[in-house]
């Protein structure tokens, strides 16, 4: 049972994929224009609960330092272009998201 996370820019959304099929889609918020998301190909290294300051509910850190999916305390963010390069999620969509993947998930990040 592999899961895969697929992120588009364009359309500002987070796919679950779990053995080929389509689980979910969330709305996420991506980079501003000065701090973009980096596109390519990496992997779910860490997560942590409550990480504070404006990381919302959890963390989900990439393998790329210090880029991550998280959750936000700012939910009117979502959907835009705004954040330092992180994708940012409805804090129950990234709750959500974190009980259905372990460390190790592959995550695509496309424009």
């Amino acid at each position: 049972m592999a899961n895969l996370i697929k992120i588009s820019l364009s359309r500002r959304t987070l796919t679950l994929i779990k053995d080929g099929r389509l689980i979910k889609t969330y709305p996420v918020g991506v980079g501003k224009v000065s701090t973009a998301t980096p596109t390519g190909n990496f992997l779910i290294v860490s997560k942590v609960s409550n990480p504070g300051g404006p990381f919302g509910a959890i963390w989900m850190g990439l393998n790329q330092p210090h880029y991550g999916i998280h959750g936000t305390n700012n939910p009117s963010s979502i959907g835009g272009a705004v954040s330092k390069g992180c994708i940012r999620m409805y804090n129950q969509d990234a709750l959500e998201l974190s009980r259905m993947i372990s460390v190790g998930t592959p995550v695509t990040i496309l424009y």
